[in-house]
């Protein structure tokens, strides 16, 4: 947390007339404010400029290096992150002035494909852009927040998929009284969510919204970077991680180089993670005040609705289809619609609910499986890297957090102890549920992954 500890353990003190020339030259300030009183903070002999937005009603740069703190949280070993905090105070002032005098514009970003848990096209972004997203998203969330609804799952402290799992769980339970009494589920999918979300429109509902609920001075300049977010274009002049035929087995509808002008938001950015929540938020208020519908919840695209009427719910999915189409321009996905009772079960975020009890879901148990192969690779043919034991780890966590929702002890230790390769058991061990891998060594290791 080095620069957080920049800010906190500064002295405070007023510039001298060469510091402020330096500004000026710099770009941070203008010549008409050379004269006007300023504060920085001196960290060593680097001087580090706080005072500056009072005066213009400018993006901090406080606001900056909390941004860059939550930022490299979880992307301190990767080499983009790395090659910025080697000057990270210079690289900061940089960005800040770009952002307050209007010339920031996003740069080049990374695209590859995953295959796990579904095979995905991801746009990684240059860290300098990912921390302007985490500078957006701190100021707008809390807002976000207050008009979401409760059963709106992704992207959103305390809950995620285990939250979404409880509740759905929890909806069949109070709808059938406890399984006494008939309820269906009707279970909705969008086609290809982050490639047909409109710009045009997202930009629109985004602006209204500041203008009615942001009243910080710096609202003109937050709009314009999330403009310039919004209709940054990934594709141009990115770099491919992957090789080509790896786009092969991905749908067109699914890549952002086949979306329509204006049409589509990078998967792997944390604002087209939020943005796409505040997108969807109008669907949500819609089926929950207009529709009527008490048992409703979503995670992303996935629309789960419990009612005791079976014709009903089919009915909502028309209704819902139909305000898709009209207010965000996105359609139901004609081969994902189900609907059934709910003794025959429901797959629902990697796990299926059937009565009284969860299950894992047979593609989750398989993509378990070959997490698991691939990191025998690694520990097979050398000592693993601290990097690379943190990676492991965050992987099978990851795994077995998910499926301890489930009815699944016995699955866990049976993956666990049968396929783990045997040199793993020299760097970590699992813990007495069999729910999470701990590692041996409580030194350095141990610190990382625990900050």
């Amino acid at each position: 947390m080095r620069g957080t500890r920049t800010l906190t353990t500064a002295t405070r003190t007023t510039t001298t007339r060469t510091t402020r020339l330096a500004f000026v030259r710099f770009g941070v300030l203008n010549k008409n404010m050379n004269k006007q009183p300023l504060t920085v903070f001196v960290s060593g002999t680097y001087l580090v400029l706080i005072g500056l937005i009072s005066m213009t009603a400018q993006i901090e740069l406080a606001e900056l290096f909390q941004a860059y703190a939550d930022c490299r949280k979880d992307k301190r070993n990767t080499m983009n992150a790395l090659a910025f905090e080697v000057d990270y105070e210079n690289n900061l002032l940089k960005l800040c002035a770009e952002i307050n005098n209007g010339t920031y514009q996003p740069g080049r970003s990374v695209a590859f494909i995953v295959t796990k848990p579904v095979t995905r096209e991801i746009f990684a972004a240059d860290f300098r852009d990912r921390v302007v997203h985490h500078l957006v998203i701190n100021k707008l969330n809390p807002l976000f927040e207050r008009e979401f609804i409760y059963d709106s799952y992704a992207c959103r402290l305390g809950r995620g998929t285990s939250f979404g799992i409880k509740r759905l769980d929890s909806f069949i339970r109070r709808c059938s009284q406890n399984y006494s009494q008939d309820c269906y589920i009707l279970k909705l999918d969008i086609a290809g969510f982050f490639m047909h979300i409109d710009q045009d429109i997202l930009l629109a509902k985004l602006t209204r919204f500041m203008q009615q609920k942001y009243t910080a001075a710096d609202c003109g300049l937050l709009l314009d970077l999330c403009k310039k977010i919004i209709y940054n274009n990934a594709t141009k002049n990115c770099v491919i991680k992957s090789e080509r035929c790896a786009w092969n087995n991905l749908p067109t509808n699914k890549s952002l180089f086949y979306s329509a002008y204006h049409c589509g938001l990078p998967i792997g950015n944390l604002t087209s993670q939020i943005f796409a929540n505040f997108y969807m938020n109008i669907l949500d208020h819609f089926v929950k005040s207009d529709l009527g519908v008490r048992f409703y919840g979503r995670y992303v695209d996935d629309c789960v609705l419990v009612h005791q009427d079976k014709k009903y719910l089919k009915s909502l999915a028309a209704k819902i289809r139909a305000f898709l189409s009209l207010h965000l321009k996105l359609t139901l996905h004609p081969r994902k619609i189900y609907l059934q009772h709910y003794t025959k079960g429901v797959k629902f975020l990697g796990v299926v609910l059937k009565t009284g009890r969860t299950y894992i879901a047979n593609r989750t148990k398989g993509n378990f499986y070959q997490a698991i192969v691939k990191q025998n690779i690694i520990v097979t043919q050398r000592k693993p890297l601290t990097a690379e034991l943190i990676a492991f780890l965050c992987s099978m966590n990851s795994y077995l957090g998910l499926m301890q929702q489930c009815s699944s002890y016995r699955i866990r230790q049976q993956i666990v102890l049968q396929k783990l390769a045997t040199q793993w058991w020299n760097y970590v061990f699992l813990s007495a549920d069999s729910a999470k891998f701990i590692v041996r060594n409580k030194g350095s290791v141990a610190n990382i992954i625990k900050g």
